[in-house]
């Protein structure tokens, strides 16, 4: 289906029109505490509110059993989110156009100290052209897209001549698995648009990521008989220097990957926790840390972890302590291999003519090294998926926030899109 140039400044001003009423509900998204494991509330409210709004609903759990057994999945641990999946369905009358898949993520990062912030995490205080707060940005503004972008529709007598999944998924920040459970539970669509903060552009290609825990044991003694290299935290960190040699060589293998072209560190190793020993006086006895790294797309996540768990031993068998102790390597969240979204689409040519529609200015595309639940859609699902969203900063640090004028733009973009991928019916 074409707009026609009237129906295209509806939707617009729609979504202008209703506007004030997003940003509320984004503040009200915005307030929910929905950090690992504590997403039931928001959850709870998505499912009334979807429900309200006329969508056919859906609540379910993780299947453990289920994930552990998919080369997607990422293993449960003590921290992994029991909160459920919720999906709204909207059926038109007739099924005329293509069906879509719209999700969001509502788990959110923790906030780190408050004292470090200006702006109440969980305000959804307003200055200037910024919305603040923990997941204003990443992904609750991508949420208001999803409903509101909809609503703008339903505002001017529309809606979708397709089937609509509206999944709202937690678990993305750390395994992946809401996105993947959605998927075991068998829905599927034409395409998938989810609008993470992408600082309104299409992301045309996302890294793989693992994680995985390394714990060092060994005996305490006092520090006067603590010997040379005995110690369990100097020896992590000597296991540390080793894993930045993996990230080194994998570096150096990026014009291998032409979908990483002019990125002159796509691989990142992030040591995200540490924490050891139990007395000042006491040599450590033991060491535990966390990593995060990404894998280029194409590559099979348990293969690379196993390269470096291969690594890691082979470090430890030339260190005097790690050999007598050696590490234990240990995934515990993401298992997740990268995608590439092939250009030449028909969905990403009716979003690029969405977004000029909006912004007046070209579709532009480009690779990011985080992790994205659009790769379960692209690897699993094998549909056209287009992650694209609105301007953020400092999403995971102090003060995130979300840029409304460019929030407005992304939902008029994503209401025209709807519109023409699925088509319109009169309500």
């Amino acid at each position: 289906m074409t707009l026609t140039p009237e129906l295209r400044a509806a939707i617009v001003q729609s979504v202008e029109d209703g506007f004030a009423d997003q940003i509320a509900y984004l503040q009200k998204l915005v307030a929910f505490r929905s950090q690992r494991a504590e997403e039931f509330p928001i959850q709870d409210f998505l499912f009334t509110d979807l429900r309200d709004r006329g969508m056919v609903m859906d609540r379910f759990a993780m299947n453990e059993a289920e994930l552990a057994a998919h080369e997607g999945g990422a293993p449960f641990s003590a921290g992994h989110s029991r909160a459920p999946i919720v999906v709204g369905i909207h059926h038109p009358r007739t099924e005329k156009g293509r069906s879509l898949i719209l999700q969001h993520h509502v788990d959110v990062v923790p906030v780190g100290p408050a004292d470090m912030w200006e702006h109440d995490p969980y305000g959804g205080e307003i200055e200037g052209d910024w919305l603040y707060g923990r997941g204003a940005a990443d992904m609750k503004a991508g949420a208001s897209a999803n409903v509101f972008a909809l609503a703008a529709l339903k505002r001017i007598g529309l809606q979708p001549a397709a089937t609509v999944y509206l999944q709202s998924v937690v678990e993305e920040e750390s395994t992946g698995n809401g996105a993947m459970q959605t998927f075991l539970r068998g829905y599927t669509a034409d395409a998938a648009l989810i609008p993470e903060p992408e600082y309104e552009m299409l992301v045309r290609a996302g890294l793989g990521v693992l994680w995985f825990s390394v714990e060092v044991r060994g005996f305490p003694t006092h520090v006067r008989e603590m010997g040379a290299g005995a110690n369990a935290i100097d020896a992590a960190y000597r296991l540390i220097g080793a894993l930045r040699e993996v990230e080194a060589r994998w570096n150096a293998e990026r014009d291998d990957h032409p979908e990483v072209a002019g990125t002159d560190h796509p691989i990142n190793l992030n040591i995200g926790r540490i924490e050891g020993g139990d007395w000042g006086s006491s040599v450590p006895a033991w060491c535990r840390f966390q990593v995060r790294v990404a894998i280029y797309p194409g590559q099979k996540a348990r293969e690379k972890f196993q390269e470096i768990v291969d690594h890691a031993m082979a470090f430890a068998r030339t260190d005097a302590f790690l050999s007598q102790n050696p590490p234990v390597l240990t995934q515990n969240g993401f298992n997740a291999e990268g995608y590439i979204l092939e250009p030449g689409s028909e969905a990403e040519a009716l979003l690029g003519r969405a977004h000029e529609a909006a912004f007046g200015t070209p579709l532009e595309t480009f690779m990011t090294p985080a992790y994205l639940d659009a790769r379960v859609y692209a690897l699993y699902n094998r549909i056209p998926t287009l992650c694209y969203g609105p301007k953020s900063r400092a999403i995971h640090g102090f003060d995130e926030a979300v840029s409304l004028t460019s929030l407005k733009k992304i939902t008029q973009s994503m209401a025209l899109f709807i519109a023409e991928w699925c088509g319109t019916e009169s309500l």
